[in-house]
C-alpha cells in the first residue's frame, strides 16, 4: 500500500503516536497524583479537557510541523522543540477553560503537573526513539526506489532525483526499458548500477526489496503496458511521469512530485496520513501491552520449554517484510532444536499443495508432540506473543499479511508479491477465515490481496476481535 502523504512525513508517524501517548499518560498520572483516584472517577470537566488536549496535540503537531528534521536535532534543540510544543498544547487547553468559564473549577495543580510530566516524557521518548532509528538508519533510506528508463535518459533522471533532495529515498538501481537493455546490466551510471533490462526487471523486483518504481521513458520508446500492469499487480507503487500516465482497473492513483517530475502514482491501495497515524498508534499501544504479557508468559512458559527441550526459550528467524525488507521475527520456541534441519525430510508430508508454505498435522518436531508443551502453546497461539516486539519496533503490524520465509519468497511468481504490499501482521484475513482448512497457497494470496484492497481501520478491528475469539476457543487463529 502506498502512503498518500508528503515525502518525508511517513517517518514521523512513530514520533506523533508516541507523543500522543506521552500526553495522555501525563494527564492521567497528574490527575491521579492530585486526587489519588483514576480519571474515570472524575468529573466530566476533566474528561472534556482530556479531549481538548488530544485535539490540541494534533493541531500543534500538524500546523507547527513539530517533527520537521527531528532526526537532525541535537539534545538542546530537541528540548527547545519539546518545550515549545508542550507550551502551545497547554495554552490551547487554558484557552478552552477560559472560553467555557470553568477555569475556577479546574485544578491548576493538575494542569501544571500535566505540562511538567508531559515535557519530561516526550523529551525522553523522543531522544530514545531517535537513537533507535538512527542506529537502524531508517531516516536515510526509508524507501527503496528502482528507476525504469532508457540509457539516454538515465543520467538526467538520476540528477533530477538528487537535485531535489529526496533524502528518504534510496535509489536501488536502474532497469533499462529498451530492446538492448539487457546488455548494459552491470554498468554503473552516475554511481547507480544497471540491474535489469525489459525482460528481467519484473523477476528482479519480485525477489528484492523494492518499495517503489519510477517509470519515465522518451516518446521514441513504446509504453510497456504489460510490464506496468505486472508491477502494479505485484503491489509495487509505480510513479509514472504524467505525460505517459494511464489508468487500469483495480488501481488507486494520485498525482504528486518525485524529484523534478510530476508523476501519477499507482498502487493497489493508498492510505492517508491520518489513517497511517491511527494504525501506527494502535500498533504501539498493542505492542506495549503485548510485550508486557509476553514478559509474564516468559516467567511461566520459559522454564517448561527449557525443561522439555534444553536450549533457548525464544526462536528467531529471518522473514520477508513489506516490499521485500528482511527482518528477524521472534517466537517462543515450540519445536526441538533441530526443527529447521528436519524440515527438508518432512516436505513430502506438506499439506500445502504447491509447496509455497509448510503446514503439517502431528508435526514430529513439536516439543512433546501435539499434546505436549509445544502443541499447547501452538494451539493457544502463545508462541506468537514475542512478535509484539516486532510490532513495537515497526517491523510488523497487529493486522496484516503473514511474512514468508526467504525460502518461500524465492518461489514467488510476480502475482504472489502483492502479499508484500502491506506491512506483515501477527494476524490477518486468511488466519481468521479458515486457516486450518486452507491448503492452496493461491487462496492465501487471494485473501491477502482482498485485505490490502479493502483495508480500513474498521476491518482491522473486526479481524482483531475475530482473532481473540478464535484464540480463546483454542482454534489458534495465528
Amino acid at each position: 500500500m502506498y502512503h498518500r502523504s508528503k515525502v518525508g512525513w511517513t517517518k514521523h508517524i512513530d514520533f506523533m503516536a508516541l507523543d500522543m501517548l506521552c500526553m495522555i499518560a501525563a494527564y492521567v498520572l497528574a490527575y491521579w497524583i492530585r486526587n489519588r483516584a483514576f480519571l474515570g472517577t472524575g468529573s466530566s470537566l476533566y474528561h472534556s479537557v482530556l479531549v481538548v488536549f488530544v485535539f490540541a496535540q494534533i493541531l500543534v503537531t500538524f500546523f507547527r510541523n513539530s517533527f520537521k528534521n527531528v532526526l537532525k536535532r541535537g539534545y538542546g534543540r530537541e528540548l527547545s522543540a519539546a518545550c515549545t510544543h508542550v507550551l502551545f498544547v497547554v495554552l490551547i487547553a487554558i484557552l478552552y477553560l477560559f472560553v467555557i468559564k470553568e477555569g475556577g473549577s479546574y485544578s491548576r495543580i493538575v494542569l501544571g503537573m500535566t505540562a511538567a510530566i508531559y515535557l519530561v516524557l516526550t523529551y525522553a521518548v523522543r531522544c530514545i526513539w531517535k537513537q533507535f532509528l538512527i542506529r537502524r538508519k531508517v531516516g536515510r533510506s526509508e524507501r527503496s526506489l528502482m528507476v525504469l528508463t532508457s540509457r539516454d535518459m538515465a543520467s538526467e533522471v538520476l540528477h533530477s532525483l538528487s537535485d531535489h533532495d529526496q533524502r528518504d529515498i534510496r535509489v536501488k538501481g536502474i532497469a533499462l526499458i529498451e530492446e538492448d537493455g539487457e546488455q548494459w546490466v552491470g554498468e554503473v551510471i552516475e554511481g547507480v548500477p544497471v540491474l535489469a533490462g525489459m525482460d528481467t526487471v519484473a523477476e528482479y523486483i519480485c525477489g528484492q526489496w523494492v518499495d517503489e518504481v519510477l517509470l519515465t521513458l522518451p516518446k521514441s520508446i513504446p509504453f510497456p503496458e504489460e510490464l506496468y500492469e505486472t508491477l502494479v499487480g505485484m503491489g509495487v507503487t509505480v510513479h509514472l511521469r504524467i505525460l505517459r500516465a494511464m489508468k487500469q482497473e483495480g488501481q488507486k492513483q494520485e498525482i504528486g512530485r518525485l524529484g523534478g517530475y510530476t508523476v501519477l502514482s499507482s498502487s493497489v491501495n493508498m492510505i492517508s496520513m491520518r489513517q497511517l497515524f491511527w494504525k501506527r498508534t494502535v500498533d504501539i499501544i498493542g505492542g506495549i501491552v503485548g510485550c508486557v504479557i509476553t514478559g509474564l508468559l516468559c516467567v511461566f512458559i520459559g522454564p517448561v520449554i527449557f525443561a522439555k527441550s534444553p536450549g533457548p526459550i525464544f526462536y528467531s528467524q529471518e522473514r520477508v517484510g513489506k516490499n521485500g525488507r528482511i527482518f528477524r521475527l521472534y517466537k517462543f520456541r515450540s519445536m526441538y532444536m533441530d526443527a529447521d534441519a528436519r524440515k527438508a525430510e518432512l516436505m513430502a508430508q506438506n499439506e500445502v499443495k504447491d509447496g509455497m508454505m509448510f503446514k503439517m498435522k502431528n508435526d514430529p518436531r513439536i516439543i512433546g508432540g501435539e499434546k505436549g508443551i509445544g502443541g499447547m502453546i501452538r494451539k493457544l497461539s502463545i508462541d506468537e506473543f514475542p512478535q509484539f516486539w516486532n510490532v513495537l519496533k515497526g517491523d510488523m503490524s497487529l493486522v496484516g499479511t503473514r511474512p514468508p520465509t526467504r525460502e518461500e519468497w524465492e518461489k514467488y511468481d510476480p502475482h504472489h508479491r502483492v502479499r508484500l504490499a502491506a506491512k506483515p501482521g501477527i494476524t490477518g484475513m486468511w488466519q481468521v477465515n479458515g486457516r486450518s482448512s486452507i491448503t492452496d497457497f493461491e487462496d492465501v494470496v487471494r485473501l491477502d490481496r482482498q485485505y490490502i484492497l479493502d483495508w480500513s481501520m474498521g476491518l482491522d478491528v473486526r479481524i482483531l476481535i475475530k482473532t481473540v475469539g478464535l484464540v480463546l476457543h483454542g482454534e489458534g487463529a495465528w
